[in-house]
């Protein structure tokens, strides 16, 4: 019966606005997910420990990218993420690896308060043209908490061994 208590105490909670599960260890954050077509595809964990929810496309016909293409892949879903988080959009190894496809601005950042249509950037960085279909598994979805910083203007920085040492100055 713990389970249907479970499942009454999300339900009750996805009623609202979006909230963090406090309910004990390992407590996780309540995205709310508006379909905008009924056909959409809700996020997915496809194993018990995956740390990515698989995110599929919502297209009406196939997207051919060509190498070295990109294009910007629906998938008719709004999220509400709650304060405090942000979603990741982050590439599938197995699309990368196979077809060079990765998601462009990786990782991609949804910010709490934003509340339009996810998109996917999808760039083909192989050497034949790359099909979306309808319900592919295009990338993945991670909740990750975030942590504002306090900015602060000033008039010189503490010194470092490195100092201003950039790309490539630590070595291969």
């Amino acid at each position: 019966m713990a389970d249907a208590a479970t499942a009454a105490g999300m339900a009750a909670v996805m009623t609202g606005p979006a909230t963090t599960r406090m309910n004990g260890p390992g407590a996780a954050p309540v995205v709310r997910v508006l379909k905008k077509e009924s056909s959409a595809f809700i996020p997915a964990y496809e194993t018990k420990g995956a740390a990515g929810a698989d995110i599929r496309a919502r297209i009406a016909e196939p997207v051919v990218i060509p190498p070295l293409g990109r294009a910007h892949i629906p998938t008719a879903l709004v999220l509400e993420i709650p304060p405090g988080y942000e979603g990741q959009v982050r590439p599938r190894s197995g699309l990368a690896a196979r077809s060079g496809v990765t998601v462009l601005n990786s990782p991609g950042t949804i910010d709490a308060d934003y509340r339009g249509e996810l998109g996917i950037i999808l760039v083909n960085l192989g050497q034949e043209p790359f099909t979306v279909h309808d319900g592919d598994r295009i990338a993945q979805f991670v909740v990750a908490p975030v942590i504002r910083a306090q900015i602060v203007e000033t008039d010189s920085l503490s010194e470092t061994e490195r100092g201003e040492g950039g790309f490539g100055s630590t070595g291969i």
